[in-house]
């Protein structure tokens, strides 16, 4: 008998149409059947906020394309002698993983010393060493 009474009480509160009802934007509200109209779950918090900032002159001229300019510092790298794509002030071990080119490392903080690598003919850990601008010639040892 408590199933059936809260069932029914269920089906009770599923009919009220201001808890259950679909809304479609734009529209005039509509009345349900026991005379209450429909609301929404829309908070509209940020749509007063278009022009929030339209009129402060101090933000200055809105550039038609954000984002970096020139796009990134992209360095003729090579590793084994296999050109890569990489970008100046890149680790070392990230460009090497990418080209899938096999590195040994131990600690990957620069202590040990395992994963030297020969970059433009100086010795330096490819754990903490970055890729340079300009010409890059990376071997493993």
């Amino acid at each position: 008998k408590v199933q059936l009474l809260s069932a029914c009480a269920l089906l009770a509160l599923a009919t009220q149409c201001s808890a259950f009802g679909v809304v479609v934007p734009h529209s005039a509200p509509r009345i349900c059947s026991a005379g209450q109209t429909e609301s929404t779950t829309s908070l509209n918090i940020f749509g007063n906020l278009k022009g929030a900032f339209s009129n402060d002159d101090s933000l200055g001229k809105v550039d038609a394309t954000p984002g970096l300019k020139g796009g990134p510092n992209v360095s003729d790298c090579t590793i084994n002698g296999k050109p890569v794509k990489a970008v100046a002030g890149q680790k070392v071990s990230q460009v090497a993983a990418a080209a899938r080119v096999k590195i040994t490392y131990s600690c990957k903080k620069g202590d040990c010393g395992t994963c030297e690598v020969m970059q433009n003919g100086r010795i330096v850990k490819a754990c903490q060493a970055k890729i340079n601008s300009g010409k890059c010639d990376i071997r493993t040892l």
